[in-house]
């Protein structure tokens, strides 16, 4: 049998289709290449093609266009149906594209938009190329709130009714500080000792004296020589040997030099939330970036305590 008498279907090029319905829409090459910003030969040819498929005319040549025959009238309908049937898929391909991508907001403190995140994010980015993410470094919760970001890791779980929350992880605490300041003002071994070292504490936040109070150790805001309620600068002037500062563990390897201090404190680890505003949660994008971070924080804190 000839390879010309091979089924139709074989092989079948959805383009000849298309360049015949443009022809038997517009009544000539000329304006069907004009309908398409196609080359007119390009047009001839895919209908000779189909012809040749079909084993039938389809256009008679006159000199003005052409006119269709009764089978290009008889096939007309089931075209125009591939065609639609086309668009739909074609519709189908970019929604499942457009799935896979577009930006989520996340918030999270200055300290761990400064030192806990960037790893995670940058895993994220190899894992999930097609998400963009915007990182809003603030403790206000109240992001979320006024729909400034998708997600918010946060130290404190929020009341909100409006958010949902997840208890993702714990995060060590520790009292630190670097070699430079302990070689000059000797290592304390005890709670009791700490006292006699220039302490860095907060200013007008009592959190850090609070934490001592409920440790049974009496400490007020005179015994921190150095004060700051600005996290990231906290962070800094511990780095930078100035005291013994009390910060996250997973701080530490950003710092070079800075050690733990006194695993004998016992400090209460402060919980990490991931929160969400209800309306979004269903959001596929937001619901990927959201589980991602809920597996890949706490490996982060775990990597911290090393």
């Amino acid at each position: 049998m000839p390879a010309a008498d091979a089924p139709a279907g074989e092989n079948f090029d959805w383009r000849l289709v298309r360049s015949f319905l443009a022809v038997l829409d517009a009544g000539s090459l000329m304006g069907a290449a004009r309908r398409l910003r196609a080359q007119q030969p390009t047009l001839s040819r895919h209908v000779a093609e189909l012809e040749a498929q079909l084993g039938v005319p389809l256009f008679e040549r006159t000199g003005r266009g052409v006119t269709p025959t009764a089978a290009a009238l008889a096939i007309a309908e089931a075209a125009r149906r591939m065609e639609a049937g086309a668009g739909e898929l074609m519709r189908a391909l970019v929604a499942a594209r457009d799935a896979e991508r577009g930006t989520v907001r996340l918030t999270a403190s200055r300290v761990a938009a400064t030192w806990l995140l960037p790893p995670v994010l940058a895993r994220l980015q190899e894992a999930e190329p097609g998400i963009e993410v915007e990182l809003v470094a603030s403790d206000q919760v109240s992001n979320l709130l006024r729909r400034e970001a998708d997600i918010a890791l946060r130290m404190v779980r929020p009341e909100q009714g409006s958010l949902v929350a997840r208890r993702i992880a714990e995060v060590p605490l520790t009292a630190a500080a670097h070699e430079r300041y302990l070689a000059r003002a000797g290592t304390p071994m005890r709670a009791e000792e700490l006292a006699a070292h220039r302490l860095i504490g907060y200013d007008r936040d009592d959190t850090i004296v609070q934490g001592f109070a409920a440790m049974g150790v009496p400490m007020t805001r005179g015994h921190f020589q150095l004060r700051t309620d600005d996290q990231v600068a906290y962070g800094q002037l511990v780095a930078a040997g100035a005291g013994i500062g009390f910060v996250a563990r997973y701080q530490l390897r950003q710092w070079p030099g800075v050690v733990a201090l006194l695993p004998q404190l016992g400090i209460p680890p402060m919980p990490c939330w991931l929160a969400v505003h209800r309306e979004v949660h269903g959001n596929r994008l937001v619901r990927r970036v959201f589980d991602f971070l809920a597996e890949e924080v706490p490996r982060a804190l775990a990597a911290g305590e090393g």
